[in-house]
């Protein structure tokens, strides 16, 4: 056994990654960044371990501009095979996953980045969204998976999928056109305003992002997107745009690198891929594939933001006092017998809430956290949780309690208990009542506590920004992707007493990421 771990290295250390540049006299390459992978599981298996090698290291070097790739290994001494027992084939692990001429010599490499003209390139696709980070300028580029200049740059970092999506697939990219065109691929690059060198780029890859979109049959589909089919619908089907059919977008993969994480890239891009959702008549639906802690706290970050000033501005609120004679200052003996029925309508504007979701076009379950969030937020802290309100007192006197902040957390309750009992109702109709009873009660604290962690995170990064006029990247919620807070508060938020999946998208005819590739965003 000791012999065996002699033998044995951890994969996450053995590869080495790093992003390259042409250096000045083309002979040298001058390194930008080097990080290690997060998971090596899909290529090593579960353990996560190389067996057969002593020292090894796993260069892989990407040019920074067009991500071309170039595997070098080296280690001290290899295992000789004894009997069934070898060394691990990495060659035979790596092919499947990188270009054909990653794995040519280094000096043909170098020799390829820099007789490619690398100081005049342009990344693939067009040009979207620019900003700027602590003075250095980013871009960001999106294109079909049908331009073949899209389709190679991918091609070349379908192996990130397998070190830093957990459980991701790559996306199949050999496949027929009109389903390539469902794809739309966005690069991040970070624009040098000089270049290192006179043979470099002045672009250097920082992230990436795949969406696709699938036909979505909408009763209430927009004019637009309804003229855009009749014009077309009779039109042979190879010809049939896939622009022009209405649509769900799904982000399947969300990936920003290491160097430049914690940096606020992660909103820009989502929120990039946001406006490219609103501004398309024939979308109808912004979703997510499997989103991880990571990505639920970006994403809560930046549509929480996007929707609290429509919020405000409609005067989202729960009402205290549905049930007539329930106003503050009447007494306990003036108080109406608590209903057995209450419509969520006379609680809450569901219609304005539905046209508010239609119009910002996020997902029914993602949709609901929000406007749970905000209602929370609108109920002082002192009439709010456990460890503030009398739980026995509010559970009998219900809509009958004489403050109408507590009538406010009462019927708050009630909102979220209705969401997840309807989500879960299957599953809950097969335990006992008075079991089912708590285990709604513990999933509802480990909600709410969740929502109170991301409301504290929200207000500390607003006091920062009404404090200094901006925040340190220039924006409220910039630099959520690095946020701990968030993150933490989202797991939470997810986190269930009873296991459920509580998938962010609520259709049943959704692909499978095995046929469509990509899974589980990461930041």
């Amino acid at each position: 056994m000791d012999r065996h771990n002699e033998w044995t290295c951890d994969a996450n250390d053995a590869v080495e990654i790093s992003m390259v540049q042409p250096g000045d006299d083309g002979q040298k390459l001058t390194t930008l960044s080097t990080f290690n992978p997060q998971f090596t599981y899909p290529l090593f298996g579960d353990e996560e371990s190389i067996f057969g090698y002593k020292k090894l290291n796993i260069k892989l070097r990407f040019a920074a501009h067009d991500l071309q790739s170039h595997v070098e290994i080296s280690y001290n001494e290899k295992f000789k095979q004894v009997e069934d027992i070898k060394a691990a084939d990495l060659l035979g692990i790596l092919k499947p996953c990188l270009p054909e001429d990653s794995f040519s010599t280094i000096d043909e490499f170098k020799k390829r980045i820099n007789e490619e003209d690398a100081a005049n390139f342009t990344p693939p696709g067009k040009l979207v969204h620019s900003y700027s980070r602590d003075d250095k300028d980013y871009e960001i580029w999106a294109g079909s998976l049908a331009d073949p200049e899209v389709r190679k740059t991918l091609d070349r970092i379908q192996i990130f999928v397998s070190f830093f999506i957990e459980g991701g697939t790559p996306i199949e990219t050999d496949d027929f056109d009109w389903t390539l065109e469902r794809w739309i691929i966005y690069f991040v690059y970070e624009k040098q305003k000089k270049p290192s060198s006179p043979k470099a780029s002045r672009y250097s890859f920082a992230g990436y992002a795949t969406t696709y979109r699938w036909y979505f049959f909408h009763p209430k589909s927009s004019n637009a997107a309804k003229l855009a089919y009749e014009a077309q619908k009779t039109e042979a089907f190879d010809s049939f745009p896939v622009s022009k059919i209405p649509a769900r977008l799904r982000i399947a993969q969300f990936l920003i690198i290491k160097p430049h994480q914690h940096a606020g890239h992660g909103s820009q891009l989502y929120r990039t891929i946001q406006k490219a959702c609103l501004d398309d008549p024939t979308i109808f639906e912004l979703t997510i594939e499997d989103p991880n802690e990571s990505f639920d706290a970006l994403r809560d970050s930046n549509d929480y933001h996007t929707l609290k000033p429509e919020f405000s501005k409609h005067n989202i609120t729960i009402n205290a006092n549905p049930v007539p004679n329930t106003a503050s200052g009447s007494s306990s003996s003036q108080l109406p017998k608590h209903p057995r029925v209450m419509p969520t309508s006379r609680l809450i504007p569901t219609k304005t809430l539905d046209d508010l979701r239609q119009e910002f076009k996020i997902a029914p379950t993602q949709f609901a956290h929000l406007v749970e969030m905000y209602l929370l937020s609108q109920i002082p802290q002192s009439h709010r949780g456990a460890e503030n309100v009398n739980m026995t007192r509010l559970t009998t006197q219900k809509s009958r309690l004489q403050n109408e902040h507590d009538r406010r957390y009462y019927w708050w309750r009630m909102l979220v208990k209705q969401r997840l009992y309807k989500r879960h109702r299957d599953m809950l109709i097969q335990i006992d009542k008075d079991e089912r009873v708590v285990k709604l009660d513990e999933t509802l604290q480990n909600v709410e506590e969740g929502y109170d962690v991301l409301l504290k995170a929200f207000d500390e990064r607003a006091s920062k920004v009404s404090g200094n006029g901006k925040g340190k990247h220039g924006e409220a919620d910039d630099n959520e992707d690095g946020n701990e807070a968030s993150a933490s508060a989202s797991k939470k938020r997810s986190k269930r007493k009873f296991t459920v999946e509580d998938d962010d998208d609520e259709m049943e005819d959704a692909p499978s990421s095995k046929d469509r590739g990509g899974k589980k965003p990461k930041v």
